[in-house]
């Protein structure tokens, strides 16, 4: 495992050590990788930041590396002759934007991606990554786990943790519409699985990994985080043209939210996923990640870690206040004030 101490790569050291597997974690040392694994030390990003890795023998490799390409690129040759198989986690953004809901993993793909490029944005780097394993393992030894939005314990990003938050402190709580809004994602618990079966099963290829769309929805989730957290919350649904009108940015000041109908939703909430369910992808009803969520959360003191080369999530109290003031329930959601 490349890295291993946070978040996705953090669940599938644990997922495989629960396996009974033999787990090798390559890290900067920055956080403790979990109990049971053999600990190589190493920066992918400095001068003979691989030395650690230049002997051994491995049946698979999993890498979830988000920068320059060219980072994985050094590692894939390196471990190409001694790595029976280079897994990938790459994403949903390297398709070129903005992709059809029911996109599949033949759709147009980004373009101006290369393995040997320093950091660029995050699809172009993605695309690159990809690029470098297919050029070491080649497509036969290569899984490319194209992910779209994973929740679940161990988040680093602040969604679904800021959702809960923002519901646990209680009072009127801005709920973006309509609340039958269709949702997809990934508990991380679940991609882990599908991940540690490729392995087993020996797939290659592309796969885009993420719930079959409509998963959950907007209403479900939040109920879900209002049932997990037990606050006095109240969730006042707001028409999607109300909430854009108060210049509130989807998906980034409330999480996980876009407006239907929109290039956003549709890729973000639309790839076709029947290749993964075909190979194994199963997913946890959104209520047990919702809970298992909070659990996590409040064992670390309420605080989610976060990634510093990432954003800050989620909207201030002034401006919910202002947005829920001037507006007013959308039709058919209920009553202001009210979760129902």
């Amino acid at each position: 495992m490349l890295g291993g101490t946070e978040f996705v790569g953090r669940a599938v050291v644990e997922a495989a050590l629960g396996r009974g597997w033999e787990v090798t974690v390559f890290h900067r040392g920055r956080h403790a990788p979990p109990p049971g694994v053999r600990t190589l030390r190493g920066d992918r990003t400095a001068p003979d930041g691989l030395a650690a890795l230049a002997d051994g023998t491995w049946d698979a490799v999993v890498d979830t590396w988000s920068a320059a390409p060219h980072a994985v690129r050094d590692t894939a040759r390196l471990l190409r002759d001694r790595a029976g198989r280079y897994v990938y986690v790459s994403s949903c953004s390297v398709y070129a934007w903005a992709p059809p809901a029911g996109y599949t993993e033949d759709a147009p793909l980004v373009e101006g991606a290369s393995a040997d490029a320093g950091q660029t944005d995050y699809a172009r780097d993605k695309r690159g990554a990809e690029l470098a394993v297919l050029d070491a393992f080649g497509a036969d030894r290569s899984v490319l786990v194209r992910s779209g939005l994973i929740l679940g314990p161990y988040e680093n990003i602040g969604r679904l943790p800021w959702w809960l938050n923002r519901v646990a402190r209680g009072g009127p709580v801005l709920a973006p519409g309509p609340r039958d809004l269709p949702l997809q994602y990934v508990d991380v618990r679940d991609l882990t699985d599908w991940v540690l079966g490729a392995v087993e099963r020996e797939l290659s290829g592309p796969y885009n990994l993420v719930s079959p769309p409509g998963h959950t929805t907007m209403g479900a989730l939040l109920e879900a985080c209002v049932t997990a957290t037990g606050g006095p919350a109240e969730l006042r649904w707001t028409a999607p043209d109300d909430v854009l009108a108060a210049g509130v940015e989807p998906w980034t000041q409330l999480p996980v939210w876009t407006p239907p109908g929109s290039d956003l939703h549709d890729a973000l909430h639309g790839a076709d996923v029947s290749r993964a369910l075909a190979t194994g992808l199963s997913c946890r009803p959104a209520g047990d990640t919702v809970t298992d969520t909070w659990t996590w959360l409040r064992d670390i003191g309420g605080t989610a870690p976060r990634r510093p080369d990432r954003p800050p999530v989620g909207l201030d109290p002034e401006t919910e206040a202002k947005v829920l003031a001037a507006g007013g329930t959308a039709p058919g959601e209920g009553v202001p004030g009210t979760t129902s």
